[in-house]
Parts: structure tokens; C-alpha cells; sequence
């Protein structure tokens, strides 16, 4: 478990961005199992609603070294991994890091970018690593990635391949706030000035300490039995193209791990993966053409999985 420190630091951690970001616990709690599970998050919804605060609020948390790629459609992958440059004088080319080459990435509005520009991240998320011109050029570490989306229907956006979708752990909807927690915002402080003036509460030691924790904590052989069924149903479900692969298991009870840890337990249980489940699944399931989306059927297969 994690010594007194450490523990009392990811406490204020949370409630330092729950004070940044109004209204939105659960949503800020599965940002942190993110983190924690050493993935990466996507936050889909409406422009407004608070996307871009909740990742900036995290990055100013951290105290990680933090940068913004604003995703256009004249976007290249080049300027997002970096690009080698013909020195004269040394007569070789020189490498020039992209903004990708920072501890927290904040990809905003990631589905206004064409495929070929999406793709840019694919490698980094998944090897932390991106190869430029025959050369492997490894990312800092810890490397975590915030990426921001508009609903698919809206005008200017390219739809994540299933490729793409499968390299964020999580996928987060915030929605409309609270009504007290929307009065609070309206009548409070600009967030932009709240988090410039925030301070750093975690540092990259921390984090790196708290991945080693999560991958500590006990889960037992009929936890790992319950994710295999709901992987398993999720082939099979009615409604369903595509189920789940193991990655997505595996992810499951990573970030089941992590949301023990911090609920302050040294073993994740049953709970942990239900509250999961649509978060880490509904973004992975390939519905059928008339089966709704996959938050839907992600409910539908958690609520036909019993835990023995």
C-alpha cells in the first residue's frame, strides 16, 4: 500500500481539480485511474461542457511537463512527433521534437484531424516511443495522453478508427453540470485563472510510484474469472459485431487496480469493475448496424454477467 505521503498527496490531488472542475467527481475519480493504469483518457462531448478544463486542471496537478496540440484538419503528423532537419554544418540530419515529447499531451479536439494525423499518435500511445526516419526516439516517462472530442455528428470531424479508440484506456462523457454546481461556476472565479494559479500537488516520481502501487494490488483468480465471462458475453451479446479482445481485459482490471487504490484498498473487487466497465468497454465494442451504441450495449452486457 502506499506509505502516509504519498497517500495524503493523491487525496489532495483529487480534490484540488474536484475544486477546478465543479460537479464532476466520478468523472475527475476515472481521469485519475487513467493516469494511475498508466493509459490514456478520452473525453467526449459537447464543446463547452468542460473537456479542455478537466485536462488542463490535471496537467497543472501533476507538476508533469505539459503540452497543448490543438487538432485541426491542416494538421501534419509531423507537426505533432517532430521532424529531421538538414543540418549544413554538421552535413547530417538533426531531429527536432514534436510537442509529443512532454509527460502529459493534451490533444484537443483530437477528431477534427484527418486519419493520417490521428494515426501520428498511435505509436506513442502505444510503445511510448515514435520512429522518425528509421530512428526510434523513446518519450518521457511517465507519458499520458488527454485527448478531447466533439460528438461525431457535429461538422469538420473524422471519426477515430477502432485502432485508435483501442489505445485509450478510458473513455469519459461530463455532461451539463449540476445546478449548484453550474451556479457556483457562473458566479465564481474564471477557471483559466484558478488553474494558472494552481500548484503542483503530485510530481513524477509520485506518479511513477503510484503506477508501481496499482500494479501491486491483489487481484484474485475469481476476479480474473468474472472479467473473462464478461469478455467471453461480450462476443456473443446480441447487438454485437465485435466483442471484446484481451487487451480490453487486461486494461479492465488495470484500471479496476487503480480505482481500488483510490478508494484506498489493496484489493480491487467485483464493484471496481462494474463501475468500469462502460468507460473501458463501450468505446471498444463494435455494435451491430442496428444494435444502438456501445454504452448501451456495454450496460446491457454487465447487467447479463452475475458475480458468482
Amino acid at each position: 500500500m502506499l506509505n502516509d505521503r504519498l497517500h495524503d498527496a493523491l487525496k489532495r490531488a483529487q480534490a484540488q481539480v474536484n475544486q477546478l472542475v465543479l460537479g464532476k467527481p466520478h468523472e475527475v475519480r476515472l481521469a485519475f485511474v487513467g493516469l494511475l493504469s498508466d493509459g490514456h483518457v478520452l473525453i467526449e462531448d459537447l464543446p463547452g461542457l468542460g473537456k479542455t478544463t478537466l485536462a488542463h486542471a490535471l496537467a497543472a496537478t501533476l507538476g508533469l511537463g505539459f503540452q497543448r496540440v490543438q487538432f485541426t484538419s491542416d494538421l501534419l503528423p509531423s507537426d505533432i512527433v517532430g521532424v529531421s532537419v538538414f543540418d549544413a554544418q554538421a552535413r547530417s540530419f538533426q531531429f527536432h521534437p514534436g510537442p509529443v515529447f512532454a509527460q502529459v499531451l493534451l490533444a484537443d479536439e483530437i477528431n477534427r484531424a484527418p486519419p493520417r494525423t490521428q494515426s501520428a499518435l498511435l505509436e506513442a500511445m502505444a510503445e511510448h516511443q515514435v520512429t522518425v526516419d528509421g530512428v526510434t526516439h523513446p518519450l518521457p516517462d511517465p507519458f499520458f495522453v488527454i485527448a478531447t472530442q466533439n460528438p461525431v455528428d457535429l461538422s469538420g470531424t473524422y471519426p477515430l478508427p477502432d485502432s485508435q479508440l483501442d489505445r485509450f484506456l478510458l473513455r469519459l462523457h461530463l455532461g451539463y453540470p449540476p445546478e449548484d454546481a453550474e451556479r457556483a461556476l457562473l458566479a465564481g472565479s474564471d477557471r483559466r485563472d484558478l488553474i494558472a494559479r494552481s500548484e503542483a500537488v503530485l510530481s513524477a516520481d509520485d506518479v511513477r510510484a503510484l503506477r508501481k502501487a496499482v500494479s501491486e494490488v491483489h487481484a484474485s483468480d475469481a476476479l480474473v474469472a468474472y472479467v473473462q465471462t464478461l469478455l467471453a458475453r461480450s462476443r456473443h451479446h446480441p447487438g454485437v459485431r465485435v466483442g471484446l479482445s484481451p487487451r480490453a481485459g487486461l486494461a479492465l482490471l488495470r484500471a479496476a487496480r487503480a480505482h481500488a487504490l483510490l478508494l484506498g484498498r489493496a484489493h480491487a473487487l467485483p464493484e471496481d469493475v462494474q463501475t468500469l466497465f462502460i468507460s473501458v468497454a463501450a468505446h471498444r465494442l463494435v455494435p451491430d448496424a442496428d444494435s444502438g451504441d456501445g454504452a448501451t450495449l456495454a450496460k446491457s452486457i454487465l447487467h447479463a454477467v452475475p458475480v458468482d
